[in-house]
């Protein structure tokens, strides 16, 4: 049997925090680790005004460049200054091999759809390439450090809290388990925030480490001497204080805050929530099945957290930019000894999962990089550099059509040689299958209108 590939389509481009009477008054205000949550269940009006394939999301976001030629898109028949050093395996997908070092994804293939004809224009600034891989907006490279900004192109998880926020009493979009910086020293990458939504749609970050014996969220723990009836009474407290500063016309508005803020509480002292971050529950096989490190039980916690009703999770694969994925030198002994097995256990250990428990239908996972590596091996001690111009991103589940491979890279994967796809493209399909119209105005807090997604198509070939 030959591989499903796509025909060319001219049209794809318990530390327990004290919530004394300021902490509470925090809340609806600047929010805890970043979010704030009244804003962040204040969706919008307009409803979505697609039919939804998937209800949530998770995405594993291989920070710093995944090698596409030495993971999904190897080239076995290259040269010695190419090929890399692993040998392809057969998949359930015939004609399909992956890596050998991923035999959990060559079991898994056949539930999945690689998209190996990604370009873009940014090869030097991760940040830059993050958040066009995050966001499907190309704003050139650059040779200086960028953080976020207020006025950035916000996260899909961001897009989900606002368009369709979360129904049960969970966060709707949860970061984990770094705030990636750009650089050691550098600021936090640009791409997984709420940008001009605002920051009431930036994520929970939860950047404490789920294989660490003492595991919690300390802003879902309560102290011992404040119980759900005390923070009930703080926040009538609250009321009051603010309803003698406002007039009346303004006590309207505060009336919709306080229903937010309300929301917020219950969140914030909620058993589905606490349930779902208590990844101590989980039975032993099942987190060694995950993996006993930081990225596997991450993995673990985003599964327990999509369950619980979470819209969207993000995992950002690296503390900083170049500390995993960016494999400059070392290519073949970090990615044979560390990266790859870390990686196969988690996913494939998520997609059993999720299939088992009858929910990858209905969730969209996506395996997104900055970008791929070169053709050419170096000589710093055999590393792969930064390679924008052809590479490789995984989709599964949440009406992706399972088993296909969408577009295709030359003989040595250094460019794309059939359907050549951006970010844009990927953004919008994320978007239609999520039930959100990518290209329906949304507006900022001073009232101007912007698309999710303004150059890209959603990829008819790769949904089910």
């Amino acid at each position: 049997m030959t591989p499903r590939f796509a025909q060319p389509n001219l049209h794809s481009h318990r530390t327990p925090l004290h919530l004394n009477r300021r902490h509470f008054l925090r809340i609806g205000g600047t929010g805890l680790m970043g979010i704030s949550l009244p804003g962040l269940l204040a969706a919008a009006d307009s409803p979505t005004a697609l039919p939804a394939r998937a209800d949530s999301l998770i995405v594993l976001f291989l920070n710093g460049g995944p090698s596409h030629l030495d993971m999904w898109d190897m080239k076995p028949e290259g040269s010695a200054d190419s090929r890399g050093q692993f040998q392809p395996i057969a998949s359930t997908l015939p004609g399909v091999p992956v890596c050998e070092h991923l035999p959990q994804l060559a079991r898994q293939m056949k539930h999945c759809t690689l998209i190996r004809s990604m370009h873009h224009s940014v090869n030097n600034a991760h940040a830059l390439a993050v958040y066009t891989a995050m966001t499907g907006h190309d704003r050139g490279d650059a040779n200086r450090i960028v953080g976020q900004a207020d006025d950035d192109h916000p996260a899909p998880g961001a897009a989900l809290a606002k368009l369709r926020p979360a129904t049960s009493h969970i966060p709707p979009y949860v970061c984990l388990p770094y705030k990636t910086k750009e650089g050691a020293a550098g600021p936090p990458q640009p791409g997984f925030f709420g940008g001009w939504l605002g920051r009431d749609y930036d994520p929970l970050w939860v950047l404490k480490d789920p294989n660490a014996a003492d595991f919690s969220v300390p802003e879902l723990t309560l102290p011992g001497d404040v119980d759900g009836q005390r923070l009930t009474a703080r926040g009538q407290l609250l009321v009051d204080l603010n309803a003698r500063a406002l007039d009346v016309q303004q006590r309207h508005s505060f009336a919709t805050l306080h229903r937010f803020q309300e929301q917020a509480a219950e969140i914030l002292t909620s058993p589905v929530t606490r349930r779902a971050f208590r990844i101590q529950d989980e039975d032993d096989a099942t987190r060694d099945r995950y993996g006993r490190n930081i990225y596997g039980q991450s993995v673990l916690l985003a599964r327990r957290l999509i369950e619980a009703g979470t819209r969207a999770v993000t995992l950002s694969w690296a503390p900083d930019a170049n500390a995993t994925w960016d494999t400059h030198s070392g290519n073949f002994t970090k990615l044979k000894e560390t990266l790859l097995p870390q990686f196969d256990m988690a996913f494939g250990s998520l997609l059993d999962d999720l299939q088992q428990r009858g929910r990858l239908d209905r969730t969209l996972i996506a395996v997104l990089g900055d970008f791929g590596r070169t053709p050419k091996i170096n000589n710093n001690n055999a590393g792969r550099d930064h390679w924008n111009y052809c590479y490789t991103v995984l989709l599964a589940g949440g009406g992706i059509r399972p088993g296909f491979v969408y577009g295709a890279s030359d003989k040595s994967g250094a460019f794309p040689k059939e359907n050549p796809t951006t970010p844009a493209d990927v953004l919008a399909t994320m978007y239609r299958l999520l039930g959100i119209d990518y290209r329906a105005a949304l507006y900022d807090r001073v009232g101007r209108p912007h698309q999710l997604v303004k150059l890209g198509n959603a990829i008819d070939a790769v949904i089910s």
